[in-house]
């Protein structure tokens, strides 16, 4: 087990410093941040002295040596826009993406898990097929469309809930929550709902997949053949099987739906990360978007790792594996 978590460990940082080392030759070449930091009267030699107190006159492996550098000791560097520590603005824009993507994971289990058994034991059925039909076109239509449909029927048609922001919400020190005011629990349903439509869909067809087959594998056969109740054959036996590659695909979509949750931030001017990360393009602020990408990156490697440790833990086959080798 010791032996199985070094090894991840290690392919972990192997795996970081290759996301470092694409995250900072990509955004050399997005345009000149200079330019965009300073006006059109800033003079020539005034620009060529901020290139160079930047650092941006170094050679390229000096200046990746002083990111990595920064990057393992947390000194993130400061942006290029608004000279603010981009530690702090990362701080002040997580919970708003963190709490966004819990609750549309919750969304998608809630919602996805029943449906995915009910059209796995009614094959054939008509609502089993009325869900499959209606998923499938969710999947199909593009995230940033079904945020606006929302918008048009939720909060301009019908006037019910928030079209925009986070709305009021709670500070528990660093923290600022939603979850503890009316306006922004409100405020989090239509986002959460656009962002949490495409998981959904991905879990009720993986728990519908694996139920069906874990229905027609032997012991299920045989504890069928003994009599046991139908209702404790499906949810103590097949459920039990299916759940264990569905948690894989679960904590990769936790760090799906955070990478992914631009276009819904910026449907909902929701003020995230990915509504950081786009402001960051817009403006040419290199730093911010070298260590959006490396954060991401070391959110799914985090989330990986965890999900390996608890598939060790659940599945003995594989138990077993890891232990051999």
């Amino acid at each position: 087990m010791l032996a199985f978590i070094a090894r991840r460990i290690l392919q972990s940082i192997f795996v970081m410093l290759a996301v470092s080392l694409i995250a900072f030759s990509l955004f050399r070449f997005v345009g000149d941040p200079v330019a965009q930091m300073v006006g059109q009267e800033t003079s020539l030699e005034d620009q060529a002295r901020i290139r160079t107190s930047l650092g941006l006159d170094d050679p390229i492996t000096t200046q990746f040596a002083s990111f990595a550098k920064k990057l393992v000791t947390g000194d993130f560097g400061f942006s290029y826009r608004t000279r603010q520590p981009i530690s702090e603005m990362i701080l002040e824009r997580l919970p708003a993406t963190l709490e966004l993507g819990i609750v549309s994971l919750l969304i998608s289990l809630v919602v996805g898990i029943p449906a995915g058994i009910y059209t796995a034991l009614h094959r054939g059925g008509l609502l089993a097929n009325s869900i499959l039909i209606t998923t499938l076109i969710g999947v199909s239509i593009p995230t940033f469309v079904i945020g606006i449909f929302l918008i048009f029927i939720f909060g301009v048609q019908l006037g019910w809930l928030p079209t925009f922001g986070r709305g009021d919400v709670v500070a528990l020190g660093w923290w600022k929550t939603n979850f503890l005011t009316l306006d922004g629990l409100r405020s989090l349903l239509l986002p959460a709902i656009t962002l949490g439509v495409y998981q959904l869909t991905l879990t009720m067809r993986l728990v519908r997949s694996e139920m069906q087959d874990v229905m027609q594998s032997d012991f299920i056969k045989f504890a069928t053949a003994r009599g046991i109740n139908r209702r404790s054959i499906h949810f103590n036996h097949a459920l039990r099987n299916t759940m264990v590659p569905v948690i894989t695909i679960i904590g990769l979509q936790f760090g799906g739906i955070i990478a992914f949750s631009i276009v819904t931030e910026s449907v909902f001017q929701w003020p995230g990360l990915g509504l950081l990360f786009l402001d960051s393009i817009r403006y040419v602020d290199i730093p911010v978007m070298s260590v959006y990408l490396v954060l991401i990156a070391l959110m799914f490697v985090i989330i990986n790792l965890i999900v390996d440790l608890l598939y060790v833990l659940i599945d003995p086959r594989v138990r077993s594996r890891s232990a051999a080798t």
